[in-house]
């Protein structure tokens, strides 16, 4: 069909595909969502095991590979522009290239369809921000994810700084989060020589928020959701600018 004889999404259609325990990433894209583009949701079943030890976040992890194909072929009939796989942990899990051998084989599961996936976002957003190089993190997980976040911007040539971390205990307690601790997050990110802010993980609803903390800061924090969503917009020809959501999306 063509875009202009559609009555919905005439400029766009994305597909975001996100796990079965996130609260966070629908309500904030459809926040991002500008006129004429429509967003439609594809659920991965996971398990909510603990994220504290190793054998209960590989647990998770693997259902998300398992589970990521299904949710993406849920969404073939959409017709759409640009499929959003909206999941953190693994966008980072084993590396460079484990990320580059899932991205290339989640495109052959959307049939041409362009995916924009957490790692890749959050590169392109801090390059169009000045080529910022060094990081503050904000990561939801528990040790065992922190550091594979870390090496995987470390390997990338980014330097990150500071480490916040949230603590989530499992994916779906990922989004118990208050503002205070989102504050507490930005103000042990933002140390020294820090450049800019970063926040990973799609459970944390961090959109609205980042714009808050840019202001007291001086800084760009890029929320994860909002560099998705920024992304996938970007790579469809769509320069909208959207306020209510920081820097990313007011001048890039």
């Amino acid at each position: 069909m063509n875009n202009a004889n559609k009555i919905l999404g005439h400029r766009l259609r994305i597909g975001v595909v996100i796990p079965s325990t996130n609260t966070s990433a629908q309500p904030e894209m459809d926040d991002m969502r500008p006129r004429g583009v429509t967003n439609h949701v594809g659920r991965m079943v996971i398990v909510d095991e603990p994220l504290i030890e190793e054998p209960g976040f590989n647990s998770v992890i693997q259902t998300m590979r398992r589970s990521t194909a299904p949710a993406i072929k849920s969404l073939k009939d959409c017709q759409l522009d640009r499929i959003i796989v909206a999941v953190s942990p693994d966008a980072y899990w084993h590396g460079i290239e484990a990320h580059t051998q899932m991205l290339a084989q989640l495109q052959d599961t959307a049939e041409g369809v362009g995916i924009t996936c957490s790692a890749d976002a959050i590169e392109q957003a801090l390059v169009r921000l000045g080529n910022l190089r060094h990081i503050g993190l904000i990561s939801p997980y528990t040790e065992i994810g922190n550091d594979a976040v870390t090496q995987f911007f470390n390997d990338k040539g980014y330097e990150v700084i500071a480490l916040a971390n949230l603590g989530g205990q499992s994916p779906s307690r990922i989004s118990e989060v208050s503002h205070q601790d989102l504050r507490s997050a930005v103000e042990k990110a933002n140390a020294p020589g820090v450049q800019v802010i970063v926040q990973v993980g799609t459970n944390v609803p961090m959109a609205g928020f980042a714009e808050t903390a840019e202001q007291w800061t001086g800084k760009p924090v890029i929320a994860n959701n909002t560099a998705l969503y920024w992304h996938a917009l970007r790579m469809s020809g769509i320069d909208d600018q959207l306020d209510g959501f920081g820097r990313l999306f007011s001048c890039c």
